[in-house]
């Protein structure tokens, strides 16, 4: 959030954290509409969509405890679907893979890790595959994840 926050003041490119949607069940109006029972009323599809150098942009946040590897099942089938939908309409898809314990953070293209998937009979991704498959986002003060000079290569190839 951060880093989106960063780029739409500095005018680089304007990404927003999708909402959740949600089933609002009832509303306190005592004082003031405040929403207290509510539920999911479906799944996101992902994290983060907007628009970069004129281009669709969405991306997928995920994260992992393991040092080892990536759990494909992380993903749901309507992740899957959504991000394949993306790249045939010619936007830019990608994840953002967080490994927690080790302090590392890549970004991938999602046909990357759909082309795993489909090829792949392992479940998962293992970590030393990461840095062929994207390339790893340095931490910083500002922005947090520099992730555009990734989409910057992406967008120059596409």
């Amino acid at each position: 959030r951060l880093t989106n926050e960063y780029y739409l003041r500095n005018n680089m490119a304007l990404i927003y954290k999708r909402p959740t949607p949600i089933q609002v069940v009832k509303v306190d109006y005592e004082k003031g509409p405040k929403i207290v029972e509510a539920f999911f009323s479906e799944k996101s599809t992902t994290d983060f969509n907007g628009v970069y150098q004129g281009r669709y942009v969405d991306i997928e946040a995920k994260s992992t405890q393991s040092k080892t590897s990536f759990p494909l099942s992380n993903i749901t089938k309507k992740q899957f679907e959504h991000l394949e939908h993306v790249i045939e309409l010619g936007g830019l898809a990608f994840f953002i893979v967080d490994f927690t314990k080790l302090q590392k953070t890549y970004i991938v293209e999602a046909k990357r890790i759909i082309e795993f998937k489909n090829s792949e009979e392992r479940k998962s991704i293992p970590f030393a595959q990461f840095d062929e498959l994207g390339k790893e986002i340095k931490r910083g003060f500002s922005p947090r994840l520099d992730y555009l000079p990734f989409i910057d290569e992406i967008h120059r190839n596409s």
